[in-house]
């Protein structure tokens, strides 16, 4: 088989990426190691920075996120009972949309099908060559050989294509705290997302649509699922969430719970020969920023720009950029996503001074425009260019 770019990963980078390179003509296959229920289904980020809603409406598949998408103008910090509301399109210009990945990636399902898109699920990766061009994959019980003039990793951190990158450089680091998150089927009791600093610890509630709920607490590390019933779950986010104001948490049925660990991570570089990385096959952010998977929109709106450019006019000098063109973006998003973890999470290991330090940090946030300025540019999106 021979196609021009074989993408390695069929999640929201893979797909993207295939859907962005169709609309300039150029043929790609997606291979993808899980089956297409697991891939709709799997739970992930729902903030939109405006770069990828611009994205997605611009290259046609935004249509279900207009008419579910929910707009937002503003977060709220909060801490010691106090709410901070950061006005985000007031002192940007722009604004956030919240709408789940597991919705996007049904969108981009469906288009790539309907496009006559070839994207292969259950198809699993076994080995790649950069130099090239060949990805080496099972499916049905049969191994296959798939030559392509480029290959885009994007299949995640546990993926197999970072791994064909030699002498890759990593840098990572692990929080010594986790988040316990859950899916309710209850309407949100905030029209904004809240990140809430609490001495316990952090909480956030986000939103997934007017009647479901996404809500996160700080768990210690080695948390277990079963010491926390769904009673303990919405005490702890009352606790938390708390205000002297009258405001309260609504609480409903759990469908969905899952621990997460909290980790710092990028390789570098993100292309070796015809290889190219892009999103968690790359880099890992805390999700307290929101940043991983507009990252990855980035990464591979960037990589469709140098692929569109190479097959169009022969030059390849975005393609040779890609690498520094994404780091770029990426340690930008990997120290906004270390702030805001830092600010607004209780680190188990700080002392009194620390603490202090801490609640210092907060107050010169939700008092000065230039400090929340800069807090609503980053969480907003930097512009592509």
């Amino acid at each position: 088989m021979r196609t021009q770019v074989a993408i390695v990963g069929g999640g929201p980078a893979g797909l993207l990426l295939s859907h962005l390179l169709h609309r300039q003509g150029i043929a790609s296959v997606v291979l993808e190691s899980r089956d297409r229920g697991y891939v709709e289904r799997r739970q992930r980020a729902g903030m939109l920075e405006q770069n990828t809603t611009d994205v997605l409406r611009g290259s046609g598949a935004g249509a279900r996120l207009d008419r579910e998408g929910l707009v937002h103008h503003g977060i709220e910090l909060r801490f010691d009972g106090t709410g901070h509301r950061i006005p985000i399109t007031d002192l940007t210009g722009r604004t956030v949309t919240i709408y789940a990945q597991t919705e996007i990636v049904k969108d981009l399902v469906a288009l790539r099908l309907a496009d006559g898109g070839d994207v292969r699920f259950e198809a699993e990766v076994l080995a790649l060559d950069p130099s090239t061009g060949t990805v080496t994959f099972r499916q049905d019980g049969a191994t296959h050989e798939l030559h392509a003039d480029y290959i885009a990793g994007c299949d995640g951190f546990h993926g197999v294509s970072r791994a064909a990158v030699p002498d890759v450089r990593t840098f990572s680091r692990d929080y010594p705290f986790a988040w316990l998150g859950i899916l309710a089927d209850v309407a949100p009791s905030t029209d904004e997302l809240i990140y809430a600093h609490h001495e316990r610890g952090f909480a956030l509630h986000s939103l997934r649509s007017p009647s479901v709920s996404r809500l996160y607490l700080q768990v210690a590390t080695d948390a277990d699922l079963a010491d926390w019933s769904d009673q303990r779950i919405w005490d702890e986010l009352a606790t938390r969430f708390g205000t002297p104001d009258g405001w309260q948490l609504k609480p409903g049925p759990i469908t969905d719970r899952s621990v997460t660990p909290m980790r710092s991570f990028v390789a570098e570089p993100m292309r070796h020969d015809r290889l190219f990385l892009a999103g968690d096959a790359a880099h890992i952010v805390p999700p307290t920023g929101a940043k991983g998977l507009n990252l990855a929109v980035s990464d591979v709106t960037i990589l469709a720009r140098a692929l569109t450019e190479r097959y169009t006019s022969g030059t390849s000098a975005l393609l040779d950029a890609y690498s520094a063109t994404c780091l770029s973006r990426v340690w930008r998003a990997e120290h906004f996503s270390y702030w805001m973890t830092t600010l607004l999470h209780a680190d188990p290991g700080a002392d009194a001074f620390d603490r202090r330090v801490q609640r210092a940090h907060l107050e010169y946030v939700a008092s000065s425009p230039a400090a929340a300025t800069s807090l609503a540019e980053n969480y907003a999106g930097l512009p592509l260019e």
